[in-house]
């Protein structure tokens, strides 16, 4: 009987001792992160023996998914808000805003027109336009700086991720040595370190656990890519720019680089990889481009109209603004070493929208063009085709034939670039580049000039009525749209001064200048005068109606604006510019209906980082409830509770004091015995 007690005692020890040791290990590593509580379980008494002990880890792995998910979404706004909030605020600011500075700009062409001839006046105009151009360069540096700090971190996290994704593998091995081994229980410190790298690796990226072979884990990105695999295999992450070099494109890079790396879809991707790479996709790439955008239309229709009038000189006018060329991204595939170049096609920056390009060299003397989303991927129209446009290559010039294009897709456009190729070292047929002509131009726009006598405000024609007319008519002011056939320096028409005069009843009129002379006929009021004579007074580039009813000889003329320097009529023009809707919106369609002025863009442009940014928090806040959700439900099946481990503490030192006082019955009644056979 003695020694059934004995038995039965020791036994009992044994197991409330596992038991203490277990609950002490929960209680000691309470604040230790991503431990997970265990507990230890004893079968039946079998022959007065306590049944064989095991000790677990009190772990549900759908409860542990479900946290690794919620956090991956968590820390992707999480992240993406820490940096949208921070250019938020920059751009609402009333100091950075690129409206004040374009009023200002306007405000200032507005006031010199009540002064035409002042320089005071005009040098405002020209300080204004460079604190224009200053006020871009200091936005733009804002999202340059921010493209910086993406980058940065972008390096940084892959590298964490990278060493997390070894982590596992290498925990995955050293786990599938004991699993199933009388050291597996053991062992959990393994299994609680891999899990720990899991839910680490979660909040940079996505994944995925499948249960693997020997209690190994294979991790998959949520976008299906493979990151650790059986045998201790994984892939890493890599970084890398191409075409351009600072704009980082996350891939996988199989087999340590000897194979082709894979291509990620990252908009896809959650954790803070993920929030980093879509707030340079939806907020970064869009801003810079847009600021490029409204500046390059600004200055291209400043320029044009300038260019239609007369300055302080009594010269043609000029550039004001220097529109920069930049030069295209060559990708690593391509063979040719061949350049490319590109800028805005004079008179045409309305046409560009805020976009980047790529352009193939399709055929002998060809290229496509194809627009490009914030991500970098081509456009598609709405029935899943590729949006491009193929241009023939002038091989006197290497310039893309803007205007006489080669039709690819029907109603496309070359979206106001012009391109140039070096004839002298031409790439190879399917060769590819990027053009990024607006974000590039956001930090690269000067001014052209800082002579305020270059502004233009006057017409370089004038009209006028003879005094002996004796009809009711009157000549308008004209309207300019080419000056190239003038002559300048001196300002002279075609062909000299222009003499209209109704030569006969009821409505016919003569037109001639030095070299021609047409006769037609019109119904007064007459819009487009030299339009309806005809006889190559059409191809002049001006125009001008006569309103009202001439007399039989009443005679009208045109000629040069010598002298006119109090004429503000082309600075009314360019005044109005303010209004103009010269900005375009989208790719798709080339209306008047996709066009804005420069401020409503430039509002647009504040507005979608607000609302990006505001749809974000909403965003964070609901999925960091659904995370805490998580990381109660995870906690209270895996977490060390205090009270309860308490509870057990004190449990389990009874049973083993109970268990001892058993040993010592069986030791006494074992002597009594003794002591009785002696």
């Amino acid at each position: 009987m003695s020694s059934n007690l004995f038995d039965i005692a020791s036994s009992g020890i044994y197991a409330n001792t596992q038991l203490l040791q277990t609950t002490s290990k929960n209680i000691a590593n309470v604040n230790t992160e991503g431990y997970v509580r265990e507990r230890t379980e004893f079968t039946t008494m079998i022959d007065n023996q306590v049944g064989r002990g095991e000790t677990y880890r009190l772990l549900n792995e759908f409860a542990q998914k479900q946290l690794n998910r919620d956090t991956s979404s968590k820390a992707f706004f999480d992240q993406f808000i820490s940096e949208a909030n921070r250019v938020d605020t920059l751009f609402s600011e009333e100091s950075n805003s690129l409206s004040t500075s374009i009023n200002s700009f306007f405000n200032n062409v507005q006031e010199s027109l009540n002064q035409p001839s002042s320089s005071v006046a005009r040098s405002l105009v020209m300080s204004d336009a460079q604190n224009l151009i200053d006020q871009m360069d200091r936005l733009s540096g804002i999202v340059a700086d921010q493209q910086t700090i993406v980058n940065d971190q972008l390096e940084i996290f892959s590298d964490e991720a990278n060493n997390l994704i070894q982590a596992i593998s290498e925990l995955n091995s050293q786990i599938a040595t004991v699993d199933g081994t009388s050291r597996e229980s053991g062992s959990s410190a393994l299994y609680n370190e891999r899990d720990k790298a899991i839910k680490d690796l979660s909040e940079l990226v996505d994944i995925e656990t499948l249960d693997g072979p020997n209690g190994t884990k294979q991790i998959y990105m949520g976008t299906g890519q493979a990151l650790v695999m059986e045998n201790g295999t994984f892939n890493l992450f890599s970084l890398n720019g191409d075409p351009d070099p600072n704009f980082k494109e996350l891939r996988l890079d199989v087999d340590g680089g000897k194979a082709v790396p894979l291509e990620l879809d990252t908009s896809k991707l959650k954790g803070k990889i993920g929030g980093l790479l879509a707030f340079r996709d939806d907020i970064l790439v869009p801003a810079q481009n847009q600021l490029g955008q409204i500046g390059l239309s600004l200055a291209d229709a400043f320029n044009q109209q300038n260019h239609l009038g007369m300055d302080a000189d009594g010269e043609l006018g000029g550039d004001i603004f220097q529109i920069p060329t930049v030069d295209a991204f060559a990708y690593k595939d391509n063979v040719s070493s061949a350049s490319m170049k590109a800028t805005v096609e004079p008179g045409q920056g309305n046409n560009l929208p805020a976009s980047d390009f790529i352009v193939k060299y399709s055929a002998a003397n060809t290229v496509e063009i194809y627009p490009v989303d914030n991500k970098g991927q081509v456009l598609l129209d709405a029935s899943g085709n590729e949006v491009f446009t193929t241009a023939a290559v002038d091989t006197a010039t290497g310039k893309v034939n803007l205007k006489d294009n080669i039709p690819a897709n029907d109603g496309l456009d070359l979206f106001g670039l012009e391109i140039t190729l070096d004839m002298g070292n031409l790439p190879s047929v399917d060769d590819q580049y990027m053009i990024k002509l607006s974000s590039q131009a956001s930090t690269s726009l000067e001014l052209a000039t800082d002579r305020p006598e270059d502004i233009a405000l006057a017409s370089p024609i004038r009209t006028a009525s003879d005094i002996d007319n004796y009809g009711n008519a009157s000549i308008s002011a004209g309207t300019i749209t080419d000056v190239s056939s003038f002559s300048n320096n001196p300002i002279n028409l075609p062909n000299g001064d222009i003499t209209i005069q109704k030569t006969a009843e009821p409505d016919e009129y003569t037109v001639s200048d030095g070299s021609n002379s047409v006769v037609f006929n019109g119904s007064p009021p007459i819009e487009g005068v030299l339009e309806a004579a005809g006889g190559g007074f059409e191809n002049y580039g001006f125009d001008f109606d006569i309103e009202g009813t001439p007399a039989l000889g009443d005679t009208f003329t045109v000629e040069a604006n010598k002298d006119g320097f109090d004429d503000n009529r082309n600075g009314l023009l360019l005044a109005d510019l303010q209004s103009s809707k010269i900005v375009r919106q989208n790719v798709m369609g080339n209306t008047t209906n996709n066009h804005e002025t420069l401020n409503k863009s430039y509002s647009g442009l504040v507005s979608d980082i607000g609302v990006i940014t505001s749809q974000a928090q909403t965003n964070q806040e609901a999925f960091t409830a659904l995370a805490e959700q998580s990381e109660a439900w995870y906690e209270s099946l895996s977490g060390v509770n205090l009270d309860e481990e308490a509870a057990n503490l004190l449990r389990f030192q009874q049973s083993y004091a109970a268990s001892a006082q058993v040993l010592t019955a069986a030791r006494s009644i074992f002597d009594t015995l003794l002591n009785a056979a002696r």
